[in-house]
């Protein structure tokens, strides 16, 4: 029986998609990556990304549009998993921005910053070896005039190329008790601040026990005292929130170390400026390297007037994420648009285009999303029988994709959970037809759920 802690039993909705599935030459592969159909589409995406690599995406955004269950989020997390886990991914939707604590603008300042990475690179001075000696220096204490205090510690480092014993600060004493550290452990302790941090066992310890839960690591090569260049990545908005609340360090690492969860403040735009001029002083020295990230807003139309006139400034800032939006409406009012009385009389505001200003629309470069055909639908479905480790006859899977085609894909990947549970039940080891139609008798697709609402079926709701 598989683990339930482990990464294939944790399943959600896009679990299958590891990219946008493309060729050598950028072409959309019919299957691949867990990618089905969207061909061009997905060869869209490819060029946007070409365009972000190349830092030649500034100032506009994409906005993928279709009708629901057409593949748009699959798309936006299909770019995220082509640029690598090292670019920021924050992903939002639209109705977030409308928070009873912070104004709209802030929440989407917030996401844009969460979209901006900053890697941080600083070469430090550091001692670095397998711990031989850890002996504490014990003195009378002078305040109390009875008992003892740790004085100072010594510890012994050992290398490849030799050994070292160091005097230590008593405080750097309580930092090697809370890490644990042992005879036998290898750690490295920064020479300017203290801090110690441990790497794992040496691996001259490795045959000390039968079992046990430790990670082994070699013994280090080179010298005891050397430097050392330590790269780390964070986000904008991380030192934003450590420098609403600073606890001390004016360096960039200390303010990375300051990270702290508290209840959900404004960052003031005076402080947002200074933070700026930090980082650019950072990079202008080669310290630091600014990471423009993705920052996708799902159902953008939610946002309202105020929000669509903040994108267009946010969008030409120097320091700006790329941005995809995603919607599923045509022709739809302008949310903040609607008035009351006027000349005409009307009240119902501004149409447009997905429900977006024409003047954010015309920066935006715009990928169409199509309804799926019946094959498509079959390989999706098989994609996520495999994905959530089920089993499923030929004929099942026909009758599910039949009713995929005939209400929506998403309600025919929902159906299959249940009637995996059902076919348990019933002593099948996989999904047979009865199953499903039993499954559908049970549960209503959107179609059929409006159907009964207009007969008299939907007589008693209110």
């Amino acid at each position: 029986m598989p683990s339930t802690s482990s990464r294939d039993s944790r399943i959600a909705s896009h679990s299958h998609i590891k990219g946008l599935g493309l060729a050598d030459d950028g072409s959309a592969l019919p299957v691949g990556s867990g990618f089905v159909g969207q061909k061009s589409a997905r060869e869209a995406c490819a060029l946007v990304l070409d365009l972000i690599r190349g830092k030649r995406f500034a100032g506009r955004a994409l906005l993928l549009a279709g009708g629901p269950g057409t593949g748009k989020t699959a798309l936006a997390l299909g770019m995220a998993h082509e640029l690598g886990s090292k670019v920021p991914f924050c992903p939002m939707v639209g109705s977030e921005v409308y928070s009873a604590e912070v104004k709209k603008t802030e929440v989407l300042m917030e996401n844009f910053r969460r979209a901006i990475g900053l890697r941080v690179r600083e070469t430090k001075e550091v001692y670095e070896g397998e711990i031989t000696e850890l002996t504490p220096v014990e003195a009378d204490n002078a305040l109390s005039g009875y008992g003892k205090t740790i004085a100072s510690v010594v510890i012994g480092l050992k290398t490849v190329k030799g050994t070292k014993q160091l005097r230590l600060d008593p405080s750097i004493y309580e930092s090697i008790m809370k890490e644990r550290v042992s005879v036998g452990d290898v750690v490295y302790i920064e020479a300017n601040t203290g801090a110690v941090k441990r790497v794992g066992r040496s691996d001259a310890y490795a045959t000390e026990f039968d079992l046990e839960a430790e990670e082994y690591v070699p013994l280090p090569k080179g010298e005891v005292h050397k430097r050392k260049e330590v790269v780390q990545d964070v986000t904008l908005h991380d030192l934003d929130m450590a420098n609403a609340k600073p606890q001390g360090g004016q360096d960039i690492m200390s303010v990375v170390g300051q990270l702290v969860k508290g209840r959900r403040t404004e960052v003031t735009d005076k402080l947002r400026a200074e933070i700026n001029r930090v980082v650019d002083r950072y990079i202008e020295q080669g310290i630091a390297e600014l990471v423009p990230g993705v920052l996708f807003i799902d159902e953008v139309h939610m946002l309202d007037l105020e929000c669509f006139t903040y994108l267009n400034r946010a969008l030409e800032s120097t320091i700006s994420p790329h941005v995809i939006l995603a919607t599923n409406r045509g022709e739809c009012v302008v949310r903040g648009t609607e008035y009351d009385g006027g000349a005409s009389g009307t009240g119902e505001g501004i149409v447009a285009p997905h429900g977006i200003p024409l003047d954010l629309l015309d920066r935006c470069m715009i990928v169409r999303t199509k309804p799926y055909a019946a094959e498509e639908i079959k390989e999706v479905l098989r994609l996520r029988v495999k994905t959530e480790g089920l089993a499923i006859a030929e004929e099942a899977l026909e009758k599910l994709t039949e009713e995929g085609v005939r209400s929506s894909l998403r309600y025919a990947l929902q159906l299959l959970s249940p009637a995996s549970i059902l076919s348990r039940i019933a002593g099948r080891s996989e999904i047979a037809v009865a199953d499903i139609a039993e499954t559908d008798g049970l549960f209503l697709d959107a179609r059929r759920s409006a159907r009964h609402l207009a007969g008299a079926d939907g007589a008693g709701m209110l």
